[in-house]
């Protein structure tokens, strides 16, 4: 029983499946921030979705502003899409051979994307940025990379790194298993610091293939940045010979169709993309100019290969979902709908002076328990998680499911309706009292 809100939500069924998981899988789970180690009770295992809803296998109904981690703009099991992957799969669903659907995904995006001419369908967001990394050492034939503390590029061995202590500073390994040599490959600098980039092209002067951000850093809190900063960091990699890389996993096709890049209008020299471009399936890309992607095999001589790349269930689903955001007012609704969303939250917050802010931007949001501007990293207090923790459960037991952990940002689809809305509201004033009050 939770003495300080409503009972806790059953989760007997949950706890069962999560015991027997743990003897299969490490911690019970194939990805770690599932195990609900940040928050209380054990993970929910979920049977189904709908629209803005899930069920769990207690038969517990929640709104859901996860969204399988962003990509169900439309929300879960959206007609159209499920129609045409149940269409694709009619005729297969593998051939590792070219097939008609990822010409008309690609003709999708690269039509109303100004930003790339070519892609390159990979199967996550990790490997696209992976394979983004490789293109821009083979293209300029250099080997180091920068990154910023607070963003996450996935887990591939070279950006699995953070910051040690300094201005400017190599990687430490931030997982074992990571090689220091890797890591020192990589230089990590502070999100929002001019100073540091300035610094850090004088220490390695030619030495810097890439830099790479994410323009709205979303994976260690909501780090908005501001658009003079991302410009500059435009201009001083142009300076300095290295590529600029956008990693739109979870922004792109999410502020808009352009992502990011439309969004702030800059033009990085390599883009990727997740799992938004295929409805939610398995699947990535990364794209560039003409000339940069010809750098890659078979055509040039960085080599990137996929067994299951363009899946075609995969492709399916994409222009299924592509051609929905596609329609006019598609995003100007959503995001609309978001901003209001957030707004009613923030002047609640406010209105009872409540160490609360509402970080949000297109139709992504981020609670925060502070009342300052977070734009790096090592802004956010861990002190702060333990209010999201309290947050957390009672929000699931009003019937509300969140990603459990107080770094990861939520998200509005176009299934949310006012209702839905209304009673999420509802659910996180009352939530907030208690995290305040209780």
């Amino acid at each position: 029983m939770n003495t300080t809100g409503k009972p806790d939500i059953s989760r007997e069924k949950s706890a069962e499946l999560y015991e027997k998981a743990k003897t299969y899988f490490p911690g019970g789970v194939n990805s770690p921030v599932r195990a609900f180690k940040s928050v209380y009770g054990t993970p929910l295992f979920i049977e189904k979705g709908d629209g803005c809803h899930v069920w769990d296998a207690d038969g517990n109904q929640f709104i859901d502003f996860c969204c399988s981690w962003g990509p169900l703009i439309l929300g879960h099991n959206h007609a159209k899409v499920r129609e045409k992957v149940v269409e694709v799969i009619q005729n297969g669903i593998s051939f590792g051979a070219p097939t008609a659907l990822e010409n008309e995904l690609a003709e999708l995006i690269l039509k109303h994307n100004k930003f790339i001419e070519k892609i390159r369908f990979v199967s996550s967001g990790t490997e696209a940025v992976m394979s983004a990394i490789r293109l821009a050492r083979g293209y300029t034939k250099r080997d180091k990379i920068l990154k910023f503390e607070g963003c996450y590029h996935g887990h591939s061995d070279s950006l699995l790194v953070k910051a040690g202590s300094g201005l400017v500073t190599f990687g430490e390994t931030s997982s074992a298993g990571v090689p220091k040599a890797f890591a020192d490959e990589t230089i990590v600098i502070a999100l929002n610091d001019k100073e540091a980039l300035q610094k850090a092209f004088e220490e390695f002067k030619d030495q810097i293939a890439a830099v790479i951000i994410e323009p709205v850093p979303a994976n260690n809190g909501l780090l908005l940045q501001h658009k003079e900063y991302l410009q500059y960091l435009r201009e001083i990699s142009a300076q300095n010979g290295t590529l600029l890389i956008f990693d739109e996993v979870i922004s792109g096709f999410r502020l808009g169709f352009e992502g990011a890049a439309g969004y702030y209008g800059i033009k990085p020299d390599i883009i990727t993309y997740g799992k938004i471009i295929g409805g939610g399936m398995p699947v990535g890309a990364y794209g560039a100019s003409t000339q940069i992607m010809d750098t890659i095999s078979p055509v040039g001589p960085v080599y990137q290969a996929g067994t299951l790349s363009g899946n075609p269930v995969a492709m399916g689903a994409g222009i299924a979902q592509l051609t929905e955001l596609l329609r006019s007012g598609f995003y100007r609704d959503l995001n609309a709908k978001a901003e209001e969303f957030a707004e009613a939250i923030q002047r609640f917050a406010t209105a009872r002076n409540y160490k609360f802010k509402v970080f949000t931007i297109g139709s992504m949001f981020w609670f925060a328990f502070t009342d300052k501007d977070i734009r790096k990293a090592e802004d956010i207090d861990p002190a702060s998680m333990e209010k999201f923790k309290i947050m957390h459960r009672e929000l699931l037991n009003r019937g509300i499911y969140l990603g459990p952990s107080g770094y990861e940002v939520g998200f509005v689809s176009s299934a949310h309706t006012k209702v839905d809305l209304e009673k999420a509201k509802r659910a996180i004033f009352d939530s907030l009292d208690l995290v305040f009050r209780g």
